[in-house]
């Protein structure tokens, strides 16, 4: 498993209008209703509910929000680059700036906790963050984030 297939260059996007949490995961359910043709009302509210149960900002500005649903087949990403961070209960209790989000079928075990392992050792390399921190055009991005994972695989 690699971060290209997880996500696709069309799940990439630069946010400029986020304010709050809630607004973001709003933000995230309307891009993936596009991107894995579920409606957003029911991908918010999965990620809301997974959010409940803790807050999914891993510190250093990196938060991967995830859930699951049941209609999904495989699982799916998208990464936004908030060029305003914004606060997430994150432990460090710094803002966040660099979302990926994962969607997984609701049966799926093994896959969804691998797509979060690589997610988190991807984005927990500071020298990528910072260069995806310094680009905002979406092909720059999708290709920094790719183009880490292959070279963390080898």
């Amino acid at each position: 498993m690699d971060l290209s297939s997880l996500l696709k260059p069309r799940a990439v996007r630069v946010v400029t209008d986020i304010s709050s949490k809630k607004r973001l995961l709003q933000s995230i359910a309307d891009m993936a209703e596009d991107l894995i043709g579920l409606p957003s009302s029911q991908i918010f509210d999965a990620l809301q509910e997974r959010e409940s149960l803790g807050p999914t900002g891993v510190g250093h500005g990196v938060a991967l929000p995830h859930a699951r649903l049941p209609a999904l087949t495989q699982v799916q990403g998208a990464f936004l680059r908030l060029e305003k961070p914004i606060d997430f209960d994150s432990a460090d209790r710094q803002p966040v700036d660099l979302v990926f989000a994962l969607f997984a079928p609701a049966d799926t075990g093994v896959d969804h906790l691998k797509a979060l392992a690589l997610v988190s050792r991807t984005l927990r390399d500071q020298a990528l963050c910072a260069k995806l921190r310094a680009n905002t055009d979406p092909a720059t991005l999708y290709t920094i984030l790719t183009a880490g994972a292959e070279t963390q695989a080898a």
